[in-house]
Parts: structure tokens; sequence; C-alpha cells
């Protein structure tokens, strides 16, 4: 019995404080557009390029980019109520993922 092959579609996201008790993943609140958002990205290229551009809490703070799964990506927007934009380098939204 051949299984069929199930391709994962993986994305790239941000993530600060990895390995610490404090790790989380970087979310975004667009109080104009009323909504709380994870930006991810297509390659680890665009994630790098668009994070010098992406405001962030630096204080004490190490950031990463971290690949995930998108089903686990979904999961985690899911619990904390988050939506997710698929961005470009440069900040701009390609897509909502979720």
């Amino acid at each position: 019995m051949n299984t069929p092959i199930i391709k994962a579609t993986w994305y790239y996201i941000i993530v600060q404080n990895p390995g610490t008790p404090t790790e989380q993943f970087v979310g975004y609140t667009d109080t104009d557009a009323e909504t709380t958002f994870m930006p991810a990205f297509k390659t680890k290229e665009m994630a790098q390029q668009c994070f010098l551009v992406m405001p962030k809490d630096i204080m004490n703070n190490k950031y990463e980019i971290h690949a995930i799964i998108e089903e686990d990506l979904m999961g985690q927007a899911q619990k904390n109520n988050y939506e997710i934009f698929l961005l470009d380098d440069k900040g701009c939204i390609l897509e909502k993922i979720f």
C-alpha cells in the first residue's frame, strides 16, 4: 500500500528570548486595523531583511529567526488570538495565512 506523501508548509518567524522561560513569538497590534498579528515569512532571508525595520523591544532581549511548521504556527496563533500575516522583506503584507 502506498502512503501519500504530504508536503509540509514551513514559515519563518521571529522569536524573542529563545530558549529561555520568557521565550515568545514576536507579535504586533495594529490599533488602526484593530488586529493583533504574528508576522511570518517564506524565507529566512526575507525575515532577516524585514527584522531590520521592524519595531522591537531591544532592552535585554535577544531575537532569532526560527522555522516553524504551518500547523504549529496556526495552533499558537489560535491559542493567543493572533492572526498570521505573510510579509515580504520590507514588511508589506502579502497575504493573510490565518
